[in-house]
């Protein structure tokens, strides 16, 4: 079982709820070292003070916020722990939102809301109001040096966290779009749904897997000589410039259907 990141109560209205908080992620991908090719030596750092030249212990080591005019002020851990924030350790709820009113680029983290001793009946509670409603509870809380809006929502049987990016943290993508005199035509606006009719199905995670990950496994594995040096994939020819799209379009859309037909005879 994982350990809890943080332990406090949710406010609903006059109702409080213990509850412990566990991270609904972890990373998967492939870790690596930084180390000496030569003899396969790791790389270690020191940690040396630009001032007095001497390695510093990590121990040591204090955090410091440096102002717009050069000035350094050293923060203790009594600072950050005696912050005068009501959302340290109680999270109330301010309001209750629909989630489509959320932008996707928004969401950060997850994690699971876990009733703590004599929480559960009120969890409960919380839990089947929010999906009678439909509605998310949006939220303040303090996690991990910084506080965050956040969504507190039902998940079958679970109450889940997700926090939020403040909008100021979110930048302005506009930039990005193409000029306002590049159009599609009607034509081929049919032809692009027609492709993503073909390629439309229920979202199943389980049938996706971490392909990067799998082969940087297969040649460590290879290195190790516990497997045989997997085979390169082959490389895709160039099909430069698009200049039919519908004719394209077309062809990718005969593509997916052969696809989807040759894994209906595979099940």
């Amino acid at each position: 079982m994982p350990r809890s990141t943080w332990k406090g109560a949710v406010s609903f209205g006059l109702v409080t709820i213990p509850v412990k908080l566990y991270s609904a992620t972890e990373e998967k991908d492939v870790s690596f070292r930084q180390v000496h090719p030569a003899d396969g030596g790791r790389i270690k750092y020191k940690r040396v003070c630009e001032v007095c030249g001497e390695e510093i212990p990590y121990g040591e080591i204090a955090k410091g916020y440096e102002t717009a005019d050069g000035r350094m002020v050293i923060l203790e851990a009594s600072d950050f722990n005696d912050l005068p924030l009501p959302t340290a350790k109680q999270v109330e709820i301010v309001q209750f939102v629909d989630v489509d009113e959320i932008d996707p680029a928004a969401y950060n983290k997850a994690y699971f809301l876990e009733a703590d001793g004599p929480g559960a009946k009120p969890y409960v509670l919380l839990r089947e109001a929010l999906k009678r409603s439909g509605k998310s509870a949006l939220v303040k809380v303090a996690l991990r040096s910084r506080e965050s809006l956040a969504l507190i929502r039902a998940e079958d049987d679970l109450l889940m966290l997700q926090t939020l990016l403040w909008p100021d943290e979110l930048r302005d993508g506009a930039f990005a779009a193409p000029p306002d005199d590049v159009t599609a035509t009607p034509a081929e606006v049919d032809m692009a749904s027609m492709f993503i009719d073909q390629l439309s199905a229920p979202y199943d995670p389980t049938q996706f897997t971490d392909s990067y990950r799998e082969a940087l496994e297969a040649v460590v594995a290879a290195k190790l000589g516990e497997a045989p040096a997997p085979e390169a994939a082959p490389e895709e020819e160039g099909t430069g410039d698009v200049v039919d799209l519908v004719a394209a379009l077309k062809a990718s859309v005969e593509a997916a259907k052969k696809r989807r037909e040759a894994a209906a005879k595979a099940g």
